[in-house]
């Protein structure tokens, strides 16, 4: 295991200790957010009564195979928490860039019904202005896609279609196509999101807006805990 992965691990294992029994947690997607639900899985052994929401087929898969009692959203409309990962994490306002893996649809469905999110990460994820290493996930309809990507392209998104390494379209959980738009840093993250929610054919964006609440980071020091203060 790298050291970085060390990081997320000890990050994972904190979040993990803060679900208590009764509750409904939104399980995210992702390399990190796989390791918080290897820790959950971890409880439940240990006698940990929670019900799972998982935000992506992967993830259910992986919650299954640890014996992570799951339910869906249908069932289960109020999420006590949801445990997660991101791509960027900006400093103060716990604003996130989401969707590396494709799943920023339900994973947005999720947290936006979950009483809190807490996002677990490493330190190098940690930025003082988003849009500093990561582009911004866009998922759109397949239909008329291009025309989708040429309003991008007039709003300064620079989208490029997201493929798998087979060189084949990736589709996402939801059967959507994902736009990997190149913002470079974003002063005013609010406005883009308005922008962005604007666009016809565009199903939903990689901006996690004013979510989350609480940000556990390892690092070097150990796991440190960051809240939203703005």
């Amino acid at each position: 295991m790298s050291q970085q992965d060390r990081f997320k691990e000890a990050a994972a294992e904190a979040a993990a200790a803060l679900l208590e029994d009764g509750m409904v947690v939104g399980l995210g997607s992702g390399t990190t957010a796989s390791m918080a639900v290897a820790a959950i899985g971890k409880r439940v052994a240990q006698g940990l009564k929670i019900v799972g929401i998982p935000t992506s087929e992967l993830t259910a898969s992986q919650a299954r195979s640890l014996n992570i009692p799951l339910s869906t959203l249908e069932e289960r409309p109020a999420i006590d928490v949801t445990i997660d990962g991101a791509d960027e994490v900006e400093k103060g306002t716990l604003h996130l860039i989401k969707g590396g893996g494709g799943n920023l649809l339900r994973e947005k469905i999720v947290a936006v019904a979950s009483a809190r999110m807490i996002v677990v990460a490493d330190q190098s994820k940690v930025v003082s202005q988003l849009g500093s290493g990561f582009v911004i996930p866009v998922e759109v309809i397949p239909f008329g896609w291009q025309t989708t990507e040429q309003r991008l392209q007039k709003v300064g998104a620079h989208p490029k279609l997201r493929l798998r390494p087979d060189g084949q379209t990736f589709i996402s959980d939801g059967g959507h196509f994902i736009l990997d738009c190149a913002y470079g840093p974003i002063p005013k993250p609010a406005e883009l999101q308005r922008e962005l929610d604007s666009i016809v054919g565009l199903v939903e964006h990689g901006l996690f807006i004013g979510i989350a609440c609480q940000a556990i980071v390892g690092g070097p020091d150990g796991v440190t805990t960051l809240h939203r203060t703005a």
